[in-house]
């Protein structure tokens, strides 16, 4: 099944970041999706991504699981919309940058210990999803390529084990 993609209303431009502004428009994305318009609910997806990207940023007041959370839920939706549209390509990019990005969170020296606790909760999501992946679809190197980024010593840096 090959969903149309349809905008109905256009998509706007937040005047404010953070957590309560990706919210509103992740909501907004999913109805769109649930509703068919599969366009519009891309192009809301895309804007939350904007919005959740620098959310991993140093120095930002949110909490460290919630932006962790909507970067990956973000890369999850693109990439469940794009599957069901038969965009395998677009859906492999999605979550392949999600899992490698925590990956390099749990690598990088500097990133804040409570974002490295964050990223590795949620890499079981992201490593979860490529797993799915690779079982509904068969082998392809870009999943394997983010699956082998998981592998690393353990504990990451930042990382205590209790």
């Amino acid at each position: 099944m090959n969903p149309s993609f349809s905008a109905s209303e256009a998509i706007e431009e937040p005047a404010t970041g953070g957590l309560r502004t990706w919210e509103r428009v992740m909501r907004r994305g999913v109805d769109a999706a649930r509703g068919g318009q599969l366009l519009l609910a891309e192009g809301l997806y895309l804007q939350a991504l904007g919005l959740a990207q620098p959310l991993l940023d140093a120095g930002c007041a949110e909490c460290a699981d919630d932006r962790i959370a909507a970067f990956v839920v973000t890369h999850l939706n693109l990439s469940d919309l794009h599957r069901d549209a038969e965009r395998t390509e677009d859906a492999v990019a999605h979550l392949c940058v999600a899992h490698c990005r925590l990956m390099a969170l749990l690598r990088d020296p500097f990133a804040e210990p409570a974002l490295q606790q964050a990223a590795c909760r949620h890499s079981r999501e992201t490593h979860a999803a490529l797993v799915a992946h690779l079982g509904e679809h068969g082998v392809h190197p870009a999943i394997l390529a983010a699956l082998r980024a998981g592998c690393m010593p353990f504990p990451p840096p930042g990382i205590t084990l209790h």
